[in-house]
């Protein structure tokens, strides 16, 4: 059962590498090291709430704003989660994420009506 779980994930990944391109990176990015305009997977502390739709990350190597607008955020101050997102290419370093992993493990997929 896991195995079409996997492939179907993989599948759905394959389909939307156009749409993200470039794609996601498999390891875990440290915030210090995320790059302009790259995709990237960041796994840190939700430090603080910026807004309804914008929270602070921060991981042992640094800090990093996340904006998953139109949504609201679904975590807390406080939680571990994995952020995968691009590294917005303009004057403030900053991500607009597509996916965020909960301490549960649960998987929140954002809209994407900011692209």
């Amino acid at each position: 059962m896991h195995r079409r779980i996997i492939r179907r994930g993989l599948l759905a990944t394959a389909v939307a590498l156009p749409i993200v391109s470039p794609a996601f990176a498999e390891t875990i990015t440290p915030i210090s090291e995320a790059q302009r305009g790259t995709a990237v997977t960041l796994e840190g502390t939700v430090e603080r709430i910026l807004d309804e739709d914008e929270f602070r990350l921060a991981d042992a190597s640094g800090r990093i704003d996340v904006y998953i607008g139109p949504n609201m955020v679904p975590a807390n101050v406080g939680d571990r989660v994995t952020v995968r997102g691009i590294v917005d290419d303009g004057l403030t370093r900053d991500i607009y994420a597509r996916e965020m992993v909960l301490p549960d493990g649960s998987v929140v997929t954002f809209d994407r009506r900011y692209d």
